[in-house]
Formats: structure tokens, sequence, C-alpha cells
């Protein structure tokens, strides 16, 4: 049996509740070649931010069946495509309707416009995001002043995120300074990623420059995954480096 060109796989004895399925290798295995970084871990780390969310055996074995497939290709094309945060991916599922042929279809056009910071041509006037939020006008001048957003009259989407996001983060006591720190290292990674790319991105060959930004897309796209693996890896450090009497107290 074949659904959507995949080649399904039986789970084992505990599976005959969910019937056939996929795994999350033969998964990852047949969307690697249209996504050659495409990795097990990331697979599980799509799950975490529930993008997707395949079933389980009673066994505890992921299930993926042909909608989980197309929704995770549909994902993973945005993300190299278009070059979008994950938060903004799951907001784009939730509100299409067209499905991902159109997705394909408006890649180009969406991801060139996001680039540049003019996705879909949508601005947002000071009192939308201060609706949209929940965050004050301080807030937002703030985080202006410390060039985390592009102004505070008229925002565009990547900057009402940004704001949403810092809404979120102040619950935890941290304010728009704090957030610098990101912003440094959001400049270097892109500069480290522009000065591997430079040649295709500087080439007055419109095809060349064209798959210069396909793959500075990608490597941004593997790079933010490895980013969140390091700090994963650097808050096991931290929890292991607290006394278990410290921890028991909790």
């Amino acid at each position: 049996m074949r659904e959507a060109g995949l080649q399904t796989e039986l789970l084992g004895p505990d599976d005959a509740e969910h019937g056939k399925g996929l795994t999350i290798g033969a998964v990852c295995d047949a969307l690697r070649p249209e996504f050659p970084d495409l990795s097990i871990s990331k697979l599980r780390y799509l799950e975490d931010q529930q993008l997707v969310t395949p079933r389980r055996t009673s066994g505890g074995y992921r299930v993926y069946g042909p909608k989980d497939v197309e929704r995770l290709r549909t994902i993973l094309r945005l993300q190299r495509d278009e070059f979008l945060p994950l938060k903004v991916i799951r907001e784009e599922l939730d509100a299409m309707r067209t499905g991902p042929v159109a997705v394909a279809k408006e890649s180009r056009r969406l991801k060139r416009e996001n680039l540049a910071g003019s996705r879909h041509g949508r601005r947002h006037p000071i009192a939308e995001v201060l609706s949209a939020s929940g965050a004050d006008r301080e807030l937002v001048r703030s985080l202006d002043q410390y060039g985390l957003i592009g102004g505070t009259d008229d925002l565009d989407d990547n900057d009402l995120e940004v704001v949403k996001a810092a809404v979120e983060l102040s619950a935890y006591g941290l304010e728009p300074r704090h957030l610098r720190t990101l912003k440094v290292a959001a400049e270097r990674e892109a500069g480290l990623l522009e000065q591997v790319l430079s040649t295709g991105l500087r080439s007055a060959n419109p095809d060349r420059r064209g798959e210069a930004v396909d793959s500075l897309e990608s490597l941004a796209a593997l790079a933010s995954h490895v980013r969140h693996l390091m700090l994963v890896q650097e808050l096991r450090r931290v929890v292991a480096s607290i006394p278990v009497s410290a921890q028991e107290g909790r």
C-alpha cells in the first residue's frame, strides 16, 4: 500500500488500533530527498513545538499517517522557502485553506518579500500592535530603543511577533535590554551566513542570486535548529549543576 508516494510499514502487534503508519525513521528517509538536512532530531523538535502530532502505539512508537507527512512537508517548505519562524508557520497552517500545492506556487514570491521585510505588504499601526500583543507603549518604545524592532508607529509582521514574544518574556522578568543579547547573537549569525554565500548574493546573475537566497534560507533554518540543540545542551548542564538538595527543595 502506498500513500502520497510513501511506503507504509507495520509497527508491531500493539499497533492494531492504529492500522498502518510510518515510523519517524521512515518519514525522515522519505522526506530527505527534498530536504537533505532533515534529521530525526529535527522531526522530534517540530513535534515538541506542536507543529505536528503523530499518533502513538500502546508501546509508545510514533505513527505518522499520510496527512502528518504532508503537513511536515508543508512545514519544511515554509521554513526553507519563506524563512518563517515556527510560530508564524503554525499560524499560517491554522489559517491555510488552499493546501500545500498553493503554498509551493507562492513560495518564491513570499520568500523575497519576507527577506525584504515586507511580507504580503502588511503593516501594523501602533494601536493595532498594542491590541494584538497586549503590550504597552513603553515596552514598544524600549524594544525600538534597543534595536529589536524597526520603529514605534508602523510595524511589519516580524516586528509584531517580536512584540508578542517580548510580552510573554516580560512575565519572566526579561526586559528589552536583556533581549539585546539575542539581537547581537542574531547579527553575528547573519554575518557568518552572509560570508559563506557572499559571492552568490552579490552576483550580477539573477539566477545565481536566487540560488544563493535559497541556500541562505536553508542554512538559516539549519543554524536555527543547531542553535536550539546547543541551548538544550547548555540548559541540561545548568540543571545538572544544581545540587540535588536544591532540586528536591522545590
